[in-house]
């Protein structure tokens, strides 16, 4: 028994831990600067981390350690679960004026959705990888995006638009892996895109030519094509009806995003803050613990959200360019296991794993500079966060275990 363990060890993509281990030590770091210049005494955010990453490394083991097959055989079981836990917290009391958590009588609680992430891509690896599919055909990618559907819905009603985000953007890149036609999963974005430029009459316009020439490009039937493309023009331009319909700080986070000095003190105030701590840093930083944007407590959620903004204050844009070489070091890596694994299934959850990483990434990194409307998207190992950490040492578990050579 310890010798198939010990097998399964060393024949794992160790090196894996080597860029979460410098992304795990810069948010911690980071973490106490915050504490401790803030003379936040424990329970604090970093004594609360570290604390967490006992049962994340603990976690990350027992499913680096279970046979693919059982994974595989129970994931449809722990999907059905996992539709039943998103959903419990409608039951208790809201906090911070949502349904995200469950309550457990401890000092913290656990957010289902966070689990769920990773709990959607293998049960749509399953699928894909056990029935032969016509990929090719647009009806077949119906059944995978209700797999997806189902508590990505159940979640932005919580509401959580960022987490469903997440949750969702995993199955075009899997379905493109498994052999999808790129022009199927454009005609599924391409309604948002077209509400999305309606803000804006010159960008519309260069998103409709762009339709266009992808749409001809694809060859569709005539009727087919034009159907397509006016249908999303129709679409972009009742947008203003449609507007009507978000609520009201969902209105506001976009507003802001295109001149937060709207609204300097309300909407705008954390893109603002978090622009000029970023840009207060320079390239080299004013220093661990010196961050005035910080530790004056100008900028909100610094020890998640806005953890870059505290990073680039003190550290500088070269700390930053590190990080973001830890990150695409581990995306990178975890994508080339999929590429060198001959089990469809594994390649799969790679993928759909590898994803969910860049979207935090790139999420959480262009609301903090104000590229798109502010989310609440944790970073990875980096943001303060306990149910966070555990689903994402869970996910490095399933890369380690995915990604070495099949044992069982």
């Amino acid at each position: 028994m310890l010798r198939d363990f010990r097998k399964k060890i060393l024949k794992s993509p160790i090196s894996v831990l080597l860029p979460v281990s410098g992304l795990i030590i810069l948010g911690l770091s980071t973490l106490f600067s915050i504490t401790a210049t803030q003379g936040q005494t424990p329970p604090n955010a970093l004594s609360k981390q570290i604390i967490f990453m006992i049962p994340a490394l603990i976690l990350m083991s027992i499913i680096l350690l279970t046979p693919r097959r059982i994974i595989h055989k129970y994931i449809y079981l722990i999907y059905g679960c996992i539709l039943i836990a998103v959903t419990l917290p409608f039951f208790g009391e809201k906090i911070a004026g949502t349904y995200r958590w469950i309550n457990f009588g401890l000092p913290f609680g656990l957010q289902p959705s966070e689990i769920a992430k990773w709990v959607i891509v293998i049960a749509l690896a399953r699928y894909l990888s056990d029935h032969n599919l016509k990929i090719k055909n647009i009806d077949a990618i119906v059944v995978p995006f209700l797999i997806v559907l189902f508590p990505t819905m159940i979640v932005l009603n919580q509401p959580d638009l960022g987490t469903a985000f997440v949750m969702i953007i995993p199955v075009f890149t899997m379905l493109f892996w498994a052999g999808s036609r790129p022009i199927h999963l454009f005609l599924i974005i391409a309604p948002f895109l077209s509400v999305f430029t309606a803000f804006d009459i010159l960008v519309f316009s260069i998103w409709a030519a762009i339709m266009a020439v992808v749409i001809f490009l694809s060859r569709l039937k005539l009727w087919h094509a034009l159907g397509l493309y006016f249908s999303n023009i129709f679409l972009g331009l009742i947008f203003p009806l449609m507007w009507g319909s978000l609520r009201s700080y969902q209105q506001n986070r976009l507003l802001s995003l295109f001149n937060p000095e709207l609204d300097p003190l309300g909407v705008g105030y954390q893109i603002i803050q978090s622009k000029i701590a970023l840009g207060s840093g320079g390239f080299m930083g004013k220093g661990w613990g010196q961050g005035t944007q910080t530790h004056l407590k100008f900028l909100p959620v610094q020890e998640s959200d806005f953890i870059v903004s505290v990073i680039g204050e003190e550290l500088g844009f070269l700390t930053l360019l590190i990080m973001l070489v830890l990150f695409s070091w581990l995306i990178i890596k975890i994508i080339r296991l999929a590429l060198d694994t001959t089990d469809r299934f594994s390649s799969l959850v790679l993928v759909g794993i590898s994803t969910i990483f860049l979207t935090h990434v790139f999420v959480n990194c262009a609301m903090t500079v104000g590229m798109i409307p502010v989310k609440g998207l944790p970073l990875p190992f980096i943001s303060y966060g306990g149910s966070f950490l555990l689903s994402c040492f869970m996910m490095v578990g399933f890369v380690l275990n995915f990604g070495r050579e099949k044992l069982d």
